[in-house]
């Protein structure tokens, strides 16, 4: 099984991802700083990371 993780993910779609202390820890953080959270398994990856992830790609490559 996989360790639950956060992904920060900042308005033009650079993102961070951590390791966390379980889907409560998760919680519990995203309510400490008024974040929301979100399940990426029901709702998937935004697109601005999707079109972050394609730019740096195509400037990389």
């Amino acid at each position: 099984m996989t360790e639950t993780t956060v992904m920060l993910i900042a308005h033009d779609g650079e993102w961070t991802r951590r390791r966390i202390d379980g889907p409560d820890g998760a919680r519990r953080f995203a309510h400490k700083l008024a974040i929301p959270i979100y399940d990426v398994r029901l709702v998937g990856y935004p697109q601005r990371m999707r079109d972050f992830n394609e730019r740096r790609k195509r400037a990389t490559g």
